[in-house]
């Protein structure tokens, strides 16, 4: 499990670390990890480093520092370096006079073209929004990459919202730790591909980060095989309440999911019979949740409606003391009737996208999306999926987990009917609410990057076609990683 420590715990790990290196060791490790990055970057360039025109927005703090210590062996490689302060004129002094040395130079009056645009304005102690001048000089300057240092300059580090202009990068180079800004929120669209430069802060950083991160390994640690002496029920029974006459593509959506996961049997129930038996035949369908025989875990919501019919589903469904994932018309019901969670021991995942979060809480998610899905958890003691492109997952305990697989054309009808279905397989397979909440989003997301392959557009029913071989992929990567 990877993690993103907040701006705080950095500054209390990098004040540890300090006094037992020698002064300025921290700024060259990053440096150096950084002018690394950057040489990479310009290995199209006709002489790769030497010739390449490179652009260095630096402020005075410490993130200009590593900026442009950076930019000086960029500079003693051959490529011409122009640095321009942007606040005011100051800079990191000893770090400009390398620079200077190195054969670079300090101007006011950069190129209006560059092959590579450093962006060394803010860090992490810097206030969301860019000075004035930083933000008109990124508009003037023509850049083919543009690489932030540690953080885009201009997002909220501890939150990743983007209130005011910010920096959009192709790279990121991050020092010492992942900060919440690289995983969360629109600040993390603008970080592009994340670059990790190791500082020596782990042993110092606080043993639990703000936001965790899951990676293949852990979805495949989690998942559940089928072992040589598993039946259909061992593996797993799914309940489905979903769908209604009036929208039967989300129960066959829905059981589509299900069957994508590693339970081993999926019982339908619901007014959508019909369809659900002609698309797919391996589903047992029945008219009301009383009459679904046993199951394990329960998917209710989806389509059902938000009548008293659609209520009655709802209660059957919480009414029964195993694992629930409530989505869609389910999560408008609480909205309306929040007493049916009352008493509830069974585990409960909620899975709103924002404007179903809005009716849960009283109020829209905000900025700070991570401590949003959190207070409602707690509020409601249940796991939250804050859906989004990069979904949010709350434990009622406060952890709170960033999925890195987020994919834009999940944005489509019927989605989420999928993703519900396949995570109530995890839950029904015996993998706990939240880590599966967390496999589920990391998988459906994987799916979408799959079925979009070769294709401008999908659909739902193209994700969950997917879905078997997002799981492939994610267990046969973990297991080759182990040889």
């Amino acid at each position: 499990m990877d993690g993103a420590w907040s701006s705080a715990a950095v500054r209390r790990a990098e004040a540890e670390l300090m006094p037992k290196l020698p002064p300025g060791t921290l700024m060259h490790r990053a440096a150096a990890g950084l002018a690394a990055t950057c040489a990479r970057l310009l290995r199209h360039h006709p002489g790769h480093v030497y010739g390449a025109t490179v652009v260095v927005l630096a402020g005075p703090g410490d993130n200009g520092g590593d900026a442009l210590y950076a930019a000086a062996r960029l500079a003693e490689r051959g490529a011409a370096v122009h640095a321009v302060p942007v606040i005011g004129s100051r800079v990191h002094r000893a770090a400009a006079a390398a620079l200077t040395r190195a054969g670079g130079r300090l101007t006011a009056t950069p190129p209006e073209r560059c092959d590579l645009l450093i962006d060394g304005i803010l860090g992490i102690g810097g206030r969301p929004g860019l000075p004035d001048r930083a933000a008109d000089l990124l508009a003037s300057i023509g850049a083919e990459r543009t690489v932030a240092v540690d953080v885009p300059s201009g997002v909220e580090v501890d939150t990743g919202a983007v209130p005011a202009a910010a920096v959009r990068a192709d790279v990121t180079v991050t020092f010492g730790a992942r900060k919440p800004c690289h995983v969360l929120g629109e600040a993390a669209l603008r970080t592009g591909r994340l670059e990790f430069v190791d500082i020596g802060l782990a042993p110092y950083l606080d043993p639990q980060p703000l936001v965790q991160v899951a990676r293949e390994a852990d979805i495949a640690d989690w998942w559940r095989e089928p072992r040589a002496d598993d039946d259909k029920y061992t593996r797993g029974v799914v309940g489905v309440a979903a769908g209604s006459d009036r929208y039967p593509g989300a129960a066959v959506l829905a059981v589509s999911g299900a069957l994508a996961g590693p339970a081993g049997y999926v019982r339908y129930a619901g007014a959508a019979a019909d369809y659900v038996r002609i698309k797919r035949a391996e589903v047992v369908c029945t008219d009301a949740v009383e009459d679904a025989g046993r199951t394990q875990a329960w998917l209710v919501g989806p389509g059902i409606g938000t009548d008293e019919h659609g209520l009655g589903r709802l209660r059957a469904v919480l009414s029964r003391p195993i694992p629930a994932v409530i989505d869609a018309d389910g999560l408008s019901l609480i909205g309306e009737h929040p007493s049916v969670l009352t008493g509830r021991t069974a585990p409960v995942v909620l899975t709103p996208h924002d404007r179903e979060f809005e009716r849960l809480y009283g109020s829209p998610p905000g900025n700070d999306r991570a401590a949003a899905a959190a207070a409602l958890a707690k509020r409601l003691n249940c796991t939250v999926l804050l859906k989004g492109h990069h979904t949010v997952v709350a434990a009622s305990d406060g952890a709170v987990y960033a999925n890195p697989t987020g994919h834009p054309v999940l944005a489509t009808a019927g989605s989420g009917d999928v993703l519900g279905g396949f995570l109530v397989s995890l839950l029904a397979s015996g993998m706990d609410g939240t880590r599966a909440a967390v496999a589920a989003a990391f998988l459906h997301g994987r799916a979408a990057r799959i079925a979009s392959t070769g294709h401008r557009t999908i659909t739902a029913s193209d994700i969950a076609a997917a879905l078997p071989d997002a799981v492939g992929s994610v267990l046969s990567g973990a297991e080759a990683h182990r040889v």
